[in-house]
């Protein structure tokens, strides 16, 4: 007679694991969720072309508040043109090459006006009196990773922070560097962290600018030193570049207090500008061009050595040479054929649990026998990263070249998943 086995409710013994693990789930999905999440992006201001004049100190009178502040930006205007080296013109043609001004910080009285402003003339307008109507040369897109070393911790964007805020305000379209400022928020912020700055491998970097359109990494650094809370604020400035994170220039600022920091972040940022605008012009800010294989210029002597040997390989051929101890196909008991394998695409999974796996994966996978190129589709750490493997031959045969090599290996439609 057939008997129904009922299952059996958890032991009260096993019923606090049981929560335990609900809880840790949970929790996972919510360190997950925290991750990306929260107040973190800054988004970069738009560039434009227009010439800006930051830094111009007022302290003028007025009959009023209002006429006083009017009054302070007329002289902020007067002395910016006078810091371009512009033509002597009355303030009415003047005020038509204006297109913004820019209040850094302000200070208003019944009748007087205390400020720190930024002007911005129309390049168009400008331009002409001032002898830089043409195009500037620019450099190749730069990736600016911004890192704030404060209290021991390095931060790039994984929070919002006041030397992100600086980089992101800043207007950069009248630089001769262009700039790729990231906003740092969703993805970014786990992608691009201090920790990357110490990498050196170039797949990795490459997989990186390509998501940017960049060719190229710049890296200004902020290490910043309280004396005290509310005092003096020390700034120790480096400018590095490339995967290599090669030295360019520092410097040094100081504020007052810690409400002078964001003058003193914005005023790095023009030393950074320039240091970098310098190094462009000297030859040193080019594009690594290890980081795009496909424009790696090989030496006269590789190149010869490449050409003797499809010679040798050609003359070979056609001498009717033979590799010793290797047997015909009529010695076999088969014909021999000339057919090659066709070349066929497949997709590959493979756990990547950290960044030094994807490194692996992709050198193991490009250096499987058969293998003719490798590329990925999308890269993910800690979890399971997918490649496109052009093979000579079929899934079969690529799953047991992989198995020859070590991976453990699973079969489905079309595709394979690859782990060690």
């Amino acid at each position: 007679m057939a008997t129904l086995t009922l299952p059996k409710a958890p032991s009260a013994h096993r019923l606090p694991w049981l929560f335990a693990a609900a809880i840790a789930l949970l929790a996972a999905g919510a360190v997950l969720v925290a991750q990306v999440s929260g107040d973190r992006g800054i988004a970069p201001v738009a560039s434009s072309t227009d010439i800006e004049v930051r830094g111009i100190r007022v302290n003028v009178s007025g009959k009023s508040a209002e006429d006083a502040r009017l009054e302070g930006w007329r002289v902020a205007q007067r002395e910016a043109w006078k810091k371009l080296g512009g033509p002597a013109i009355p303030d009415s043609q003047l005020e038509g090459l204006v297109s913004a001004i820019v209040v850094e910080q302000e200070r208003l009285g019944p009748r007087r006006y205390i400020a720190t402003l930024g002007v911005i003339f129309d390049r168009a307008r400008a331009g002409g009196l001032l002898g830089g109507e043409g195009e500037r040369a620019r450099s190749a897109p730069m990736l600016t990773l911004p890192v704030l070393i404060a209290g021991g911790t390095q931060t790039m964007f994984e929070v919002r922070n006041p030397w992100q805020r600086a980089w992101a305000e800043y207007q950069m379209g009248a630089s001769a560097i262009d700039y790729v400022r990231p906003s740092g928020s969703g993805w970014e912020s786990l992608l691009l962290t201090f920790g990357q700055t110490g990498r050196r491998s170039r797949a990795w970097w490459s997989d990186i600018l390509d998501q940017f359109g960049a060719a190229d990494v710049l890296i200004p650094i902020a290490n910043l030193t309280y004396s005290y809370p509310g005092g003096p604020v020390e700034g120790h400035f480096t400018a590095r570049y490339g995967p290599d994170n090669r030295w360019l220039g520092e410097f040094r600022l100081r504020a007052r207090d810690a409400g002078q920091v964001p003058a003193m972040l914005a005023q790095a940022v023009q030393r950074f500008d320039a240091i970098f605008t310098r190094a462009l012009a000297d030859g040193q800010l080019r594009p690594d061009p290890t980081l795009r294989l496909e424009s790696v210029q090989l030496g006269p002597e590789v190149l010869a050595l490449i050409e003797a040997a499809r010679r040798a390989e050609e003359a070979g051929a056609a001498a009717g040479e033979r590799i010793p101890g290797e047997t015909t196909g009529a010695a076999a008991g088969t014909s021999p054929t000339s057919e090659e394998q066709v070349v066929t695409t497949f997709t590959v999974q493979v756990a990547t649990p950290d960044a030094a796996s994807v490194d692996a994966a992709l050198g193991a996978l490009r250096g499987t026998p058969g293998v003719r190129g490798v590329s990925t589709s999308s890269i993910a750490i800690g979890g399971t990263s997918v490649m496109h493997v052009s093979f000579a031959g079929d899934l079969s045969a690529l799953a047991t070249a992989l198995r020859g090599r070590g991976w453990q290996v699973t079969q489905g439609s079309n595709a394979l998943g690859i782990s060690r």
